[in-house]
């Protein structure tokens, strides 16, 4: 990756719990830190020292100090989170594709677990879990009060176990119960297919460690059924990220060779760092996967679709293409994580996710916060995208770090178009579960694929009624 990165542990750029992690990076001395602030220090071990000695039962010393980590850190930002043995143990897992648990990706929804969305083929999908679902119990415990890695904790355990959630579904106002048996989390991250003679979709759900060999398999499999492709569909749709080596080989296999595909900076030295649509940047062993790729996938017309779900990664790829000019981003406005965080190990089996730095598109801009507005506002659906206002976004999140690009103000625009949300949901609660079934991604009611297909052959696209954008929700600081 070359000499002068060198973060210490990996770097991970997920939206949610379960997101994923890259590279993993030679360790750097740290020198020249700031003086510890002493007299608080001394009060943190007054503290300790009191709670140990005068509570009213014994407590365990090793929980009170980890308690206190996880705490601080919580109190940063959304994404930064110390492991412990278990936790951490789970998220190195994570960067194969393959752990033990019921397969939803997941945030937070005032103190409980919010359903971002399950993986597809998953125990939680087969079994009807929902975007938007709020997990309220975890077998007998209520998750008001649990962190989100407390919480991932309980759903997680060995394969062929069964667990109990208790469901809350908002469009539905009722809470009911789902046994979910866990088993071995084998996600296929990349899906495609020829629409029509000549056009095709690809699909990657994750950036995983195989989803570039994945990619490249599905475009060759594609171009073998199609030689003269005369479209091309990327569908990064509730795709919440993953690895970031992943994310700059799907950016090159488009764009020319060594341009920026993405640039970071933080506090660090070793976070100021660009990486370029160059093998070394992508390359894990072996040949460099993208050349098996024909020549003609550089200038293949292309469409790229996102919606709020797309985050991180899926971000990046977006990012790059629309500021070369080279696909045309069509959709929902992203979800707007846009920051770096680092993974340290504290010792052989625990470790701090930390946030480390911000990533800019090759222009320059600031994806945290603000996300990835599309070229073309399209809707879900003929009829618009009357709930996406209620979806949440990283500028939602309690403690979310800014763009770094000025200061937030809230966009009265977006507040309106939620209690009109709100409004059309009660409306929709009284539909059947059947009737509220979105249409599957990649099908032949898929709204956005036929637009961009379209959008691929020079027809008119018929674009959002309901999009409300969140770029002009900033104020320059003085």
């Amino acid at each position: 990756m070359g000499q002068k990165l060198k973060i210490a542990g990996w770097i991970s750029i997920g939206a949610v719990a379960g997101a994923l992690t890259t590279v993993q990076l030679q360790a750097v001395a740290r020198a020249g830190l700031a003086p510890l602030p002493l007299e608080e220090l001394q009060q943190l071990a007054s503290v300790f020292g009191m709670v140990k000695t005068d509570y009213v039962e014994p407590v365990d010393e090793k929980k009170l100090i980890t308690d206190a980590i996880s705490g601080m850190v919580a109190s940063l930002d959304p994404h930064s989170v110390y492991f412990d043995k278990k936790s951490y143990k789970e998220f190195r897992e994570g960067t194969t594709g393959r752990f033990v648990g019921v397969g939803i990706e997941i945030s937070q929804e005032d103190g409980l677990v919010k359903v971002v969305s399950p993986i597809e083929g998953s125990p939680a999908d087969r079994a009807g879990l929902k975007p938007n679902d709020l997990i309220t119990r975890i077998d007998d415990t209520a998750v008001k009060g649990l962190t989100l890695n407390e919480a991932v904790k309980k759903m997680r355990g060995e394969p062929k176990t069964k667990v109990l959630l208790t469901i809350f579904r908002k469009d539905e106002n009722r809470t009911f119960p789902v046994t979910i048996t866990r088993e071995e989390i084998r996600t296929q991250s990349v899906r495609s297919k020829v629409v029509e003679p000549g056009y095709a979709w690809i699909r990657l759900s994750q950036f995983q460690e195989r989803t570039v060999d994945d990619f490249v398999t599905k475009l060759e499999q594609i171009y073998k059924q199609e030689p003269n492709l005369k479209g091309l569909v990327l569908d990064l749709r509730n795709d919440p990220g993953g690895l970031l080596d992943a994310a700059v080989a799907v950016s090159a296999a488009f764009l020319p060779e060594n341009v920026t595909v993405v640039s970071t900076n933080g506090q660090l030295a070793e976070s100021k760092f660009t990486y370029k649509a160059a093998p070394e940047f992508y390359q894990r062993r072996g040949a460099d996967p993208l050349k098996r790729l024909p020549a003609a996938i550089k200038n293949v017309p292309l469409v790229v679709l996102v919606n709020e779900g797309s985050a991180s990664a899926s971000e990046i790829v977006a990012g790059a293409l629309q500021d070369y000019k080279r696909a045309t981003i069509m959709g929902n406005q992203t979800f707007g994580k846009g920051s770096v965080q680092t993974v340290r190990p504290l010792g052989p089996d625990t470790g701090l996710k930390l946030t480390t730095a911000r990533y800019y598109t090759p222009s320059g801009k600031s994806i945290q916060a603000r996300g990835i507005v599309p070229d073309v506002m399209v809707d879900e659906t003929a009829e618009g995208s009357p709930f996406a206002a209620l979806r949440t976004r990283e500028a939602d999140l309690e403690k979310h770090l800014n763009s770094g690009q000025g200061a937030e103000v809230k966009d009265a625009n977006r507040e309106k178009a939620r209690e009109e949300a709100l409004k059309r949901l009660e409306e929709e609660s009284k539909k059947t579960p059947e009737q509220r079934r979105p249409p599957e991604l990649g099908s032949d009611k898929d709204f956005q694929l036929a637009q961009a297909i379209n959008k691929l052959k020079g027809r008119p696209v018929l674009v959002s009624k309901t999009a409300v954008v969140e770029t002009k929700n900033e104020k320059k600081e003085n």
